[in-house]
Parts: structure tokens; sequence; C-alpha cells
């Protein structure tokens, strides 16, 4: 409740149009930062949430799982490695520039490549929570 307050107090605007005016980092999640962004703690979203989150170099997303949400992610610096799918069998690598989309339920760990520098992308879901629907995966239940 303290963070949705705090979340709901770096608004501006309203009836119509709101604005969060540039964040600084406000939460860690499973080798991420991310920045406050908007979701429906903080703005009247019914169906999209968004942030930026930063990877720090060599760190790791441990796998999870988006339950019934989509997430697309544009990198605006530095260079992942997505496994992916049942076992985390599959890899997809990308790059600053790049758009990527997760479909729901799709298992997937996220790699940093470079031991210097963080990563950095904006990150939209189609959930306006955030957080409540994201599962931790083991990849050796398969």
């Amino acid at each position: 409740m303290a963070e949705q307050s705090e979340l709901e107090s770096m608004i501006e605007g309203g009836e119509g149009i709101s604005v969060l005016p540039g964040s600084t980092t406000f939460r860690n999640w499973n080798g991420i930062a991310y920045k406050a962004g908007l979701s429906e703690s903080n703005v009247n979203a019914k169906k999209l949430s968004m942030n930026v989150a930063t990877i720090p170099p060599g760190g790791v997303a441990k796998a999870h799982i988006h339950v019934g949400f989509e997430v697309m992610l544009y990198l605006l610096e530095g260079s992942v490695r997505h496994d992916y799918g049942p076992g985390l069998k599959k890899t997809v690598e990308n790059k600053a520039g790049d758009f990527i989309f997760i479909e729901p339920g799709i298992p997937h760990e996220v790699f940093n490549l470079s031991n210097e520098e963080p990563v950095r992308a904006v990150v939209a879901r189609s959930d306006p929570s955030e957080w409540e629907n994201i599962v931790f995966y083991d990849p050796d239940s398969d």
C-alpha cells in the first residue's frame, strides 16, 4: 500500500492525461532494476503497464513466465540473450534498437551479454498490475 501511495504521488496531471516526469530506480526484482513507470498502481490503466528495466553488467533475470499477458520490449542499450521455451532450450540474441515480443506463458531467462555495460529496455505489458502475474520457472520441471 505504501508503494502504491508513493507511485501515485509521482503523477502529474490526470483527468485524461497523466504524466510521470523522469523517474529513478524504484524497484528491484529478479536481478533487474526498474524505474517507476505507469500501471494501475498510479494511473487509470485497465490493460497496460510500462516502465524501463536495467540489467546490470553480467546480470541475469532468472527464468520466469508471464501468466496471461503479453510483453513487448525495446532495447535502448546493450545486448541480451533469451533462453526460452520448455527447458529453456531455444536461444535468441538481441541488441540495442531491437524490438522483442514475448507471448504469454513462454518460459524465458534473460542474460546481459556484457560484463561492462548495463542493458536498458522499455518494457510494455498487457497487464496493468505488472507484478502479480509473473511466476518463477524451473527448467528442470519439463
